[in-house]
């Protein structure tokens, strides 16, 4: 990743639209899901994806405290951080399946991408921020393959039974 060709104020506007996308594809499945279990950790994923936002913007503040937050429109050309066009490209899905196989794949992308930033931050406090938030998206990552897994035996169990049909979307 090439970062440090982007100021950082840019990078952390792009984190915070990061954020909020995952968290707004994390609550629209939550509520969609039928599941109990799987719909507690989707509003779950979706709260800490939420604290992540309140994170990068107090950053944001407390180092540009005369600028506005102004959000990019359309990040999805940046190599950089692919997390929000993954994100993005979810809308409308409502597979679960679907749905967690691409959110594995951003968090695994916001993992790298807050590890790549801490590699250009100079200020200790906000490195160890910054790495802080890339192993809670890491945890993201497993807490996501655990439901996939389940959803993956849960299907081969159901495609048994006659007499239960399985809905992917629970």
């Amino acid at each position: 990743m090439e970062m440090r060709n982007y100021e950082l104020k840019d990078l952390l506007l792009i984190g915070i639209k990061s954020e909020i996308e995952a968290a707004k594809v994390y609550m629209q499945t939550a509520n969609n899901a039928r599941n109990p279990f799987l719909k507690a950790k989707l509003k779950a994923l979706a709260e800490e994806e939420e604290h992540h936002r309140e994170l990068l913007e107090n950053l944001f503040k407390e180092l540009y405290p005369n600028q506005d937050i102004v959000l990019p429109e359309n990040p999805e050309y940046l190599p950089e951080f692919p997390e929000i066009k993954l994100f993005a490209e979810l809308n409308g899905v409502t597979d679960v399946r679907k749905i967690i196989e691409q959110a594995m794949k951003a968090e695994l992308s916001a993992k790298k991408y807050y590890e790549e930033l801490s590699n250009i931050v100079k200020d200790e406090k906000i490195k160890k921020l910054i790495l802080y938030m890339a192993k809670i998206e890491e945890g993201h990552y497993y807490i996501l393959q655990r439901e996939y897994r389940e959803i993956e035996e849960f299907e081969s169990i159901m495609k048994d039974e006659d007499y239960i049909q399985f809905d992917a979307i629970f």
